[in-house]
C-alpha cells in the first residue's frame, strides 16, 4: 500500500517550503519555554511578586511554570477542534499568533512596583496564553510535515517539527549566554531579561510569512468535499478513538520523562552546590552556571542530528520496531545514570548529555509521523495534538516534581529507576499498536 495520498487536484507545497513550514512553530515553542524557565528562576521573583518574603516570591514564581503544562490540552482541544474542522493552514497561523504574541506581552509586561498585583495576575494570563498556543502548535505543524509529505519519507519530513526542539534550546541558551555576557547579571536581572522575549517577534514574523503561503493539505482538502469532517472533532477521537489516544500518550510519555530530566532536573543538580542529603546522597556538583549552559549547548546539536537520523531510519526499519529498541536503551542509561553523575565532574555531565540528548533525539524524532498516523484524517489534528500534550502533563510535569526528592531520598538510582519505569508503560503501548509507517493517510 502506498505510504501517501495520491490525488493531485489541488496545489502542492514544495519540500522545502513543508520543512521551514513545520520546524518554525516547534522552534519558537521550545524557544519560549527555556527564556521563561530561566526567567521564572532567576527573575520574575523579584519582579512580579512582593519582595516581603523572598522564599514565597520564588516558589510562586515557579509555579506560574506549571500554568503552561495545564493550559495546553485546552489548546489541544481549541486548536485541534478548528484544525479538523476548517484545515490545518489557518489554525496553525492562529496557534503561532497567540503563542508569540504571549511571549512578546510577557517581555514588555510592568513590574509588581510599576502596577502592583495586576502584574503578576497578567503574568499568569500570558503564561497561559502561552501553553494554549503551544497545545495547538505541535498537532499543527506535525500534520503540514506528514501531511504533504513525498511517498515513504513521512519520517524524514516528521523530523523538521522535531528539529525545533534542538534549535529552540540552542537559541534560547545562546541568547540568555550572550546577553549575560554583553551587559552582566546584575543588568540582566534588572531589564536584560526581556530582550529575549521581545526578540521572539522576530521569529513569529518569519513563521506567519511562511505559513501563510502555505497549500491546504490534499487529504484534508477530500476530506472537506466529501463532507467528512466532524462537527464535533475532540469529541469525536475520545469516543471512537479512546484507546490511541491512550496508546499515542504513553508511546510519547518516555520522550518527555527523558527531556525534562536532562535539561530540569539535571540542570539544577549540576548547579546546586556540592552537598549530601540526611540520607547519604549526593544532592549537587557545584558546576559553574556558564559552564553547565555550554554543556546544554553541546547536547543540542546532538540532539539534533539524531533528529533527523532517527526519521530516516524510522522510514527504514519502521515505528514500532525503531521505536521499542531505542526505549530499552532509554531504560538502561537511566539504570548507569549513578555511573555518570553521583559525585560527577563536568566532562562526567557532558556524556551523560551527549548520550542521553543522541537517546532523545532516536526517540523524539519519528513521534511527528508516528502520533498522526494513529488518527484518520477528520480527527488527526486533536488526536495527535491530544496525546502529545496529555503526556506532556504526565512525563513533564511529573519528572520536575519528584526527581530532586527522589535523589534526597534514593540517590541517583532511584531518578534512573522511574525512568525506566516510564520506559516499561512505553514499551507496552508500542507492543499492542500496529505499525503505521507503511500506511496511506488518506486510509487510515
Amino acid at each position: 500500500m502506498s505510504t501517501t495520498h495520491t490525488a493531485t487536484t489541488g496545489p502542492r507545497n514544495s519540500p522545502r517550503h513543508v520543512a521551514m513550514a513545520s520546524l518554525v512553530g516547534t522552534a519558537i515553542e521550545f524557544y519560549d519555554y527555556y527564556i521563561y524557565a530561566a526567567a521564572a528562576v532567576l527573575v520574575f521573583n523579584s519582579q512580579f511578586f512582593p519582595k516581603g518574603d523572598p522564599s514565597a516570591a520564588t516558589l510562586l514564581s515557579l509555579s506560574t511554570l506549571a500554568l503552561a503544562f495545564l493550559a495546553r490540552p485546552i489548546g489541544s482541544a481549541l486548536f485541534g477542534h478548528f484544525g479538523d474542522r476548517i484545515g490545518r493552514k489557518r489554525t496553525l497561523v492562529a496557534s503561532l499568533l497567540t503563542m508569540g504574541l504571549s511571549t512578546v506581552a510577557i517581555g514588555l509586561l510592568p513590574s509588581y512596583e510599576q502596577i502592583g498585583i495586576a502584574a503578576p495576575l497578567l503574568l499568569c494570563l500570558f503564561r497561559i496564553g502561552q501553553g494554549i498556543g503551544l497545545g495547538g502548535e505541535w498537532g499543527g505543524a506535525a500534520l503540514v510535515a506528514t501531511e504533504n509529505a513525498p511517498a515513504g519519507q513521512r519520517g524524514w519530513f516528521g523530523s523538521f517539527p522535531q528539529l525545533g526542539a534542538p534549535i529552540g534550546l540552542f537559541m534560547a541558551n545562546g541568547v540568555l549566554f550572550l546577553i549575560t555576557w554583553l551587559i552582566g547579571p546584575e543588568s540582566m536581572v534588572a531589564w536584560g531579561w526581556r530582550i529575549p522575549f521581545v526578540l521572539s517577534i522576530v521569529l513569529v514574523g518569519v513563521g506567519l510569512y511562511v505559513r501563510l503561503t502555505l497549500h491546504e493539505s490534499q487529504v484534508f482538502q477530500d476530506v472537506e468535499k466529501a463532507g467528512r469532517t466532524e462537527q464535533a472533532p475532540v469529541s469525536a477521537v475520545f469516543r471512537h478513538h479512546g484507546g490511541r489516544v491512550l496508546q499515542g500518550t504513553l508511546i510519547m510519555t518516555t520522550t518527555y520523562v527523558l527531556f525534562y530530566l536532562m535539561t530540569a532536573f539535571v540542570q539544577v543538580y549540576s548547579k546546586s552546590p556540592a552537598a549530601v542529603s540526611p540520607a547519604g546522597h549526593a544532592t549537587g556538583l557545584g558546576i559553574p552556571a556558564n559552564t553547565f549552559t555550554g554543556i546544554l549547548l553541546v547536547g543540542a546539536v546532538v540532539f539534533g542530528i539524531f533528529c533527523l537520523l532517527a526519521g530516516k531510519l524510522a522510514d527504514r526499519y519502521g515505528r514500532r520496531l525503531w521505536l521499542m529498541g531505542v526505549t530499552v536503551g532509554i531504560m538502561g542509561f537511566g539504570l548507569l545514570m549513578p555511573q555518570f553523575l553521583d559525585h560527577g565532574t563536568p566532562l562526567s555531565v557532558l556524556a551523560f548529555i551527549v548520550v542521553g540528548m543522541a537517546l532523545m533525539g532516536c526517540t523524539f524524532g519519528p513521534m511527528a509521523a508516528l502520533l498522526p498516523e494513529l488518527f484518520p484524517t477528520e480527527v488527526r489534528y486533536s488526536g495527535a495534538s491530544m496525546a502529545y500534550n496529555l503526556a506532556s502533563i504526565v512525563g513533564a510535569s511529573l519528572p520536575t516534581l519528584v526527581a530532586i526528592d527522589l535523589n534526597k531520598a534514593y540517590g541517583l538510582w532511584g531518578v534512573g529507576l522511574y525512568l525506566a519505569a516510564n520506559g516499561l508503560l512505553t514499551l507496552a503501548a508500542l507492543a499492542t499498536s500496529r505499525e503505521t509507517s507503511r500506511l496511506d493517510l488518506a486510509k487510515v
